[in-house]
């Protein structure tokens, strides 16, 4: 092999690399799903039982999210705020449904269905 070959066959690898290095991989994600709708898929699978390892889960989701500053998908919070509520904590579940709100106004139909069936917030004392 002669030095010359041996030159353009080395180009023509670090050509390869560049150009694949450089290639075009698509816009990133809307959302950070990952494991979102097994989450969910489970949740009705389990016929309405709270694991509070499903709770943790979609806690720490959200965290992850938050320090990626990735968005979390549609669903999400209406979700995590009826396994709070199953857990008890209506207060939480009202908070995350108003959220799924904001972030998804065309959730809203739904999200006031759920609302209303908690009834009236609690009134702050006016102390």
């Amino acid at each position: 092999m002669s030095a010359a070959s041996f030159g353009r066959g080395v180009t023509l690898c670090l050509g390869i690399a560049l150009s694949a290095g450089c290639a075009h991989r698509g816009p990133p994600p809307l959302y950070m799903w990952e494991s979102f709708p097994k989450m969910q898929y489970d949740t009705l699978l389990a016929g309405g039982n709270v694991p509070s390892e499903q709770l943790a889960a979609m806690d720490a989701h959200a965290e992850k999210a938050r320090a990626a500053g990735a968005a979390l998908p549609p669903g999400f919070r209406a979700h995590l705020g009826m396994l709070k509520l199953a857990a008890g904590d209506a207060v939480q579940a009202r908070f995350l449904w108003e959220l799924e709100k904001q972030a998804f106004p065309e959730s809203s139909p739904y999200m006031d269905q759920l609302l209303k069936r908690l009834g009236e917030p609690a009134k702050k004392d006016p102390a």
